[in-house]
C-alpha cells in the first residue's frame, strides 16, 4: 500500500509542476547530458554531478533489492498490490521472468542511468578546470561507483552478461560472454579507479553524502573500492586476490560489523526516502520473512529477533503464509548498506576455507559471538566450512541481496525452498526486451 500511495503522490506532484510552470535551459544533475558538462566544467559543476550520481543511485533501489531477495527466498511480498511479486518472482507454475515487465526493467534502467551519470562525471572531470590531483579524485570515485553499479546488474543477469562498454550512450558495447567475463571487466574498472584514487592527494575537492562518513577522502574511497574488489574476487573464486583486496580495504576482524559505505536518505526537499523501510504488520506493509529463516535458525540468534517481527497472526496470500515481518530499518531515513565490515569478515572466512581453515574459524566465531551464539565446534573440512559460512551469510546479510547469489555461485539453488507445488527458483533475470537490439 505504501508503494501505491507514494506513486500516486509523485504522479500528482509531477502533474502540478508541469501544469503550473515552464522551465528552460536548466541542467538536471540527476540526469545530465554529456554536452552540458563536456568542456571546461568548474568545481561547482562537478559537485553537481557528484551529488547527482549519488542521488540517482537510490532511484528504484527497492526494485533491485526486493526482486533478488524474493527470488532468493529471503522474504515474500504479501501485500497483494501486484500478483507478480508472489507469482513471477517465485516461478509459480513454472513461469519465467518477463523480459518486458517492470520487475525486470525498472532495476535495469535505474542501474544504467547511474552508469551513465558516472560516465558523464568522468568526462567532465577529464576536461574540467581542475588540477590533475583533483581530477583523479573525481574519476577514481566515479569509476568505483560505475563498477559497483555494473556488479549489481551483472548479479541479476548472470550468464547473460552485461555491457561493459557503456561510455557512449549512442553506441553501447556488446554483452560480455557470460558472468565470469563480466566480473573480469568490472575488476578492471575497479583497478583503474583505485589507481586514480592513489594519485588523488589527501582530500577530495568535492563533498559526499553522510553515507560515506569515514570514506569521504581518497584513502577511504580506496578502501571502499578494495572492499568491492574483494567481493568480486570471491565471486571469481580467487581466494588469494580476495585476501589481497581485503588487506587494502577497511576490513577489521575485531571491528564494528556495521562500518561501511551506505546509501543515505533524508526528508529534505527533492531528496529520496528509504523505500526498503516497512511499517511492518498484518494490516500494514506485509513483507514476510521466509518461514525457513525462523525454523532453520539456531536458538538464541540475535539476528532473528533484531531483523524480524512477530505479527501475532497468519497472513495468507496466493498460497503463501507469513507470520513474521522483516524489519531491517527503523525509519524511512535509515541508511542502506552498499558493503559492511560484516560481509568483509565473511569474505575473509570464505577465502581461508582451504588454505587456512583455522583463520576461517576465527572469522566465523567473530560473527557467531556477535550474534549471541557459541563458537563454532564443527568439522573444518572445506565442505563443512562452506556450509557454515553460507549459513552465517544468510543470517548476517539477510535482505541485503546476497542469498540468491551465494547459493547460485555454489551451485546450490536447488536447496532453496519451493513454496508451492510447481514453483521454481530462477537462475537469472533476462535482458530486457528493449535492450536486446
Amino acid at each position: 500500500m505504501k508503494k501505491l500511495i507514494n506513486n500516486i503522490i509523485w504522479i500528482a506532484a509531477l502533474m502540478m509542476v508541469f501544469s503550473s510552470c515552464e522551465v528552460e535551459d536548466i541542467v538536471d544533475p540527476n540526469g545530465p547530458s554529456a554536452e552540458s558538462f563536456a568542456q571546461d566544467a568548474t568545481a561547482a559543476d562537478l559537485q553537481l554531478l557528484v551529488s547527482g550520481l549519488q542521488s540517482v543511485q537510490r532511484v528504484d533501489l527497492e526494485f533491485y533489492f526486493e526482486s533478488i531477495n524474493i527470488v532468493g527466498r529471503e522474504y515474500w511480498d504479501l501485500n497483494n498490490i501486484d500478483p507478480r511479486y508472489t507469482a513471477e518472482l517465485l516461478g509459480k507454475n513454472g513461469v519465467d521472468l518477463d523480459n518486458n515487465g517492470f520487475l525486470t526493467t525498472r532495476a535495469f534502467a535505474a542501474k544504467h542511468r547511474a552508469m551513465r551519470n558516472a560516465h558523464i562525471l568522468i568526462e567532465a572531470a577529464t576536461n574540467g578546470q581542475i588540477s590533475e590531483t583533483q581530477r583523479n579524485g573525481y574519476t577514481g570515485f566515479a569509476k568505483t561507483i560505475l563498477a559497483y553499479e555494473k556488479l549489481l546488474e551483472l548479479n541479476r543477469l548472470y550468464e547473460n552478461g552485461i555491457r561493459l562498454d557503456t561510455e557512449d550512450a549512442e553506441n553501447l558495447g556488446g554483452y560480455s560472454s557470460g558472468y565470469q567475463a563480466g566480473l573480469s571487466g568490472i575488476k578492471a574498472i575497479l583497478d583503474d579507479g583505485y589507481s586514480d584514487l592513489g594519485a588523488a592527494g589527501d582530500e577530495f575537492s568535492f563533498v559526499l553524502s553522510t553515507g560515506y562518513a569515514g570514506f569521504d577522502n581518497p584513502t577511504g574511497m580506496g578502501e571502499f573500492n578494495r572492499a568491492i574488489a574483494a567481493r568480486v574476487a570471491i565471486y571469481q573464486n580467487d581466494a588469494s586476490a580476495a585476501l589481497t583486496a581485503l588487506d587494502q580495504s577497511f576490513f577489521d576482524l575485531a571491528g564494528d560489523l556495521n562500518t561501511g559505505v551506505y546509501y543515505a536518505f533524508s526528508l529534505g526537499a527533492n531528496d529520496e526516502l528509504n523505500e526498503l523501510f516497512y511499517v511492518s504488520g498484518p494490516e500494514l506493509d506485509r513483507y514476510a520473512i521466509h518461514p525457513t529463516f525462523l525454523t532453520d535458525a539456531l536458538p538464541g540468534d540475535l539476528r532473528v529477533t533484531e531483523k524480524t517481527e512477530d505479527w501475532g497472526e497468519e497472513v495468507l496470500a496466493d498460497g503463501l503464509t507469513g507470520t513474521h515481518g522483516i524489519v531491517l530499518y527503523d525509519s524511512n531515513t535509515d541508511m542502506v548498506p552498499m558493503i559492511r565490515n560484516e560481509e568483509l569478515i565473511l569474505i575473509y572466512a570464505e577465502a581461508n576455507i582451504t588454505a587456512n581453515p583455522a583463520f576461517a574459524v576465527t572469522a566465523i566465531n567473530m560473527i557467531r559471538t556477535g550474534a549471541g551464539l557459541a563458537e563454532y565446534t564443527g568439522p573444518t573440512d572445506p565442505g563443512s566450512l562452506e556450509d557454515e559460512i553460507l549459513f552465517q551469510r544468510r543470517y548476517s546479510l539477510v535482505g541485503e541481496g546476497h542469498r540468491w547469489i551465494d547459493m547460485r555461485r555454489y551451485d546450490r539453488l536447488d536447496e532453496l525452498p519451493i513454496d508451492r507445488p510447481g514453483d521454481k527458483v530462477h537462475t537469472q533475470f533476462p535482458i530486457p526486451l528493449n535492450d536486446q537490439n
